[in-house]
């Protein structure tokens, strides 16, 4: 240990500080902290390190000074940031690294970098003093320090997530923000300046008022699959999850925005079971597993009165193949299909209208599942009938949870 410790002060010709002295001998000498290793190895060989020229670092630790951490502070003080998790990064001359990794390497020593004690150092300050904590794993905001020339500070606000579901009551209301066809979302007279095709969404009426409770600078609406824009969503409702990009403030009342929100929306859209989540469940949500399925009311017209007894035919309709509907083609690859019906119900209207209840297999058209989509579907409603049908109105009343 002690002829190590040598071995490392001729490589640097004395030139090393407590920090990177101590992380060299990480591995070998026990003690509280890096310095703490250093200050034992220096005892030992009677020599005293504290105010020694770094050539590894080029003593960058004197930098982490009072000076730093009033920047930090000031620069949380003027966002007006509401956390409880931090997590710090820091930047460092390539130069340093270099020497770092270098002297690592001729040692033959597989110690942690230097930017690793650097952010250890930084924020054990910061826990110290104030009553927030470093994790690594959800953090609230980075904190992020530039060690180079100049010192600056930056703080990355990390998303916020909420999780729910939703209900739509009205047709003709998007899922999600959508842009002007003929601008893009830059604003023309088409769309009066707004740059939307519809003057709002079922993400646009919860996420205006989650904005305006975490002061957030804009949001992003991940739903469990979309109705299309004349499909209803009803029964329990669609899985969703709102993302709040740089949210200043993190603890608000669900219970009371969730009420509010619904008596703002009544008759239209209804939010409910709001609850903050972790960032993986946009991802959860949205993934198709054999066990999920959805439930939807199709009601049926048909070009000339249909025969009764070939509506038995409908409870037969099972595995389904279904290439990419001719409506969809410009936004979808063009791709084969095969999705599964689980299972039928039929309810006459008249004779030439009935409501079909399907459960069926996420991913499944149903609008072509009735009308063929010009044999893109197989089978159909309109295969089985022996005429043209077509889906005059739907709803979705389930769509199981994942």
């Amino acid at each position: 240990m002690i002829e190590f410790a040598k071995k490392i002060l001729d490589e640097c010709e004395g030139k090393i500080c407590n920090h990177c002295l101590g992380r060299k001998l990480s591995k070998i000498v026990d003690g509280n902290d890096n310095v703490d290793r250093a200050l034992k190895i220096s005892k030992e060989l009677n020599i005293n390190q504290e105010n020694s020229e770094c050539v590894i670092c080029g003593n960058i630790f004197d930098k982490i000074d009072d000076n730093l951490f009033r920047k930090i502070h000031d620069k949380i003080d003027y966002l007006n940031l509401e956390f409880d998790t931090f997590l710090v990064g820091s930047r460092i001359d390539s130069e340093i690294k270099k020497k770092d990794d270098e002297l690592s390497k001729k040692l033959n020593l597989d110690v942690e970098p230097i930017k690793k004690e650097l952010n250890r150092v930084i924020g054990r300050e910061i826990e110290n003093s104030t009553d927030k904590n470093v994790d690594f794993e959800k953090q609230d905001i980075v904190i992020n320090v530039d060690l180079r020339k100049d010192l600056n500070v930056r703080i990355q606000i990390n998303p916020l997530f909420i999780e729910g579901k939703y209900n739509k009551f009205v047709r003709n209301i998007p899922q999600t923000k959508w842009p002007c066809g003929v601008c893009k979302g830059k604003g023309c007279e088409a769309c009066n300046f707004t740059g939307k095709q519809y003057s709002e969404s079922v993400e646009e009426l919860i996420s205006k008022h989650i904005l305006e409770a975490t002061n957030g600078y804009s949001a992003k609406f991940h739903g469990a699959g979309r109705e299309d824009i004349d499909v209803l969503m009803l029964g329990s409702g669609r899985p969703f999850v709102l993302e709040i990009k740089e949210p200043k403030i993190r603890k608000i009342d669900l219970n009371s925005l969730e009420n509010k929100i619904n008596k703002i929306n009544e008759g239209k859209t209804s939010y409910h079971n709001l609850k903050f989540c972790k960032r993986n469940r946009k991802a959860e949500i949205k993934v198709s597993s054999p066990d999920t399925y959805k439930i939807y009311n199709a009601y049926v017209k048909c070009e000339k009165k249909y025969d009764k007894n070939k509506l038995i035919n409908l409870k037969d309709l099972d595995e389904i193949h279904q290439q990419t509907p001719i409506r969809v083609m410009h936004r979808r690859a063009d791709k084969n299909r095969i999705k599964h019906v689980l299972d039928v119900s039929i309810e006459e209207i008249d004779n030439k209208q009935f409501k079909m209840t399907i459960k069926t297999e996420g991913g499944l058209y149903i609008k072509e599942l009735i009308s063929g989509d010009e044999g893109r579907s197989n089978p159909s409603v309109s295969d089985l009938l022996g005429i043209k049908a077509k889906c005059e109105k739907l709803d979705v009343i389930e769509v199981s949870e994942k």
